[in-house]
């Protein structure tokens, strides 16, 4: 797996918007977050395009993103928000620069298209982590944005779980994988497909139907993406819905049934995806988890 290089102060993060549009004055905050800790930023006006909900045409999007790609200058390109629109522009890229002069992406939910992408064809990681749409002048200190920063930066990034009832905790080790539940499902098929053997497998959703999730969870089960993994964890499932007649279970119930048959650890409560407290993660890198001191850790490390 390759690594590329941590930032250091004076390095330039670049933003991107790769799917949704944005305003400028919901990248300032980020924008002038980042300056204050020492790093420069680049974008130009592409950024701020609009064609219906899409940050732009998907020519404007691969075109603008491919420029990152391209420049040396940028050590991260750190996309804004997500939404939709990754996946249609995936194909549009040449990773051909990045291959021989590697940097980080970050992101997640729709960015879960480059994580699984650029981790199966380039074997380079990536950083699942909190984005600049979430980033407010009272939420610095969060988390979320502090790990954000340790993630670029290259400190190992250990969290405390809570406990939680369906979890099956167990020590394990491997190279972290996944992402948004919804686009892992969404690439099953495409190039971008997840390759889950011998990994850690990570998911979360938001806004998603309780039949959705069970249909999602058992595309990937019969799929055989359970079958040779290290371990399952399970980020938040945030305000699912139901219909007039319940499905009867929640969502991580829902998810525990379809992994009681599973030989590894099954991990709750990861505190990763759509919710304020959302930690960073390296996607590409080895993850830990083990006891210390009666309580469950995981450790998502900066080496593969």
């Amino acid at each position: 797996m390759i690594i590329p290089p941590y930032l250091v102060p004076g390095d330039t993060v670049a933003l991107a918007a790769p799917a949704r549009k944005i305003s400028e004055q919901e990248i300032l905050p980020a924008e002038n977050w980042l300056k204050s800790e020492g790093f420069n930023v680049f974008y130009d006006d592409r950024l701020f395009a609009e064609e219906h909900q899409f940050a732009g045409s998907d020519q404007v999007r691969a075109d603008y993103f491919q420029s990152l790609l391209d420049n040396d200058d940028v050590k991260l390109i750190w996309c804004v928000r997500g939404g939709y629109g990754s996946a249609r522009i995936i194909d549009r890229l040449n990773f051909t620069h990045f291959r021989q002069h590697p940097k980080w992406i970050c992101g997640y939910s729709d960015i879960t298209v480059f994580h699984s992408h650029i981790q199966r064809h380039l074997n380079t990681a990536t950083i699942h982590a909190t984005m600049p749409i979430n980033i407010t002048d009272e939420r610095l200190q969060s988390f979320a944005a502090q790990s954000f920063l340790s993630a670029i930066k290259g400190q190992d990034l250990i969290y405390e779980l809570e406990n939680h009832p369906l979890s099956r905790l167990g020590e394990f080790s491997g190279t972290l994988t996944g992402g948004n539940l919804s686009m892992l499902y969404s690439l099953m098929g495409s190039p971008s497909d997840v390759d889950t053997t011998d990994k850690v497998l990570f998911f979360e959703d938001l806004d998603e139907y309780l039949y959705h999730i069970d249909r999602m969870v058992l595309n990937l089960k019969r799929s055989g993406k359970f079958s040779h993994i290290k371990a399952l964890l399970v980020g938040h499932l945030s305000d699912m819905h139901d219909n007039t007649i319940p499905f009867g279970k929640t969502a991580e119930e829902i998810v525990a049934d379809y992994c009681q048959d599973l030989d590894c650890p099954v991990v709750f409560n990861v505190p990763a995806g759509h919710l304020a407290d959302n930690r960073a993660l390296r996607c590409g890198c080895k993850i830990e988890g083990y006891f210390q001191d009666n309580k469950f850790i995981i450790n998502s490390l900066n080496h593969d």
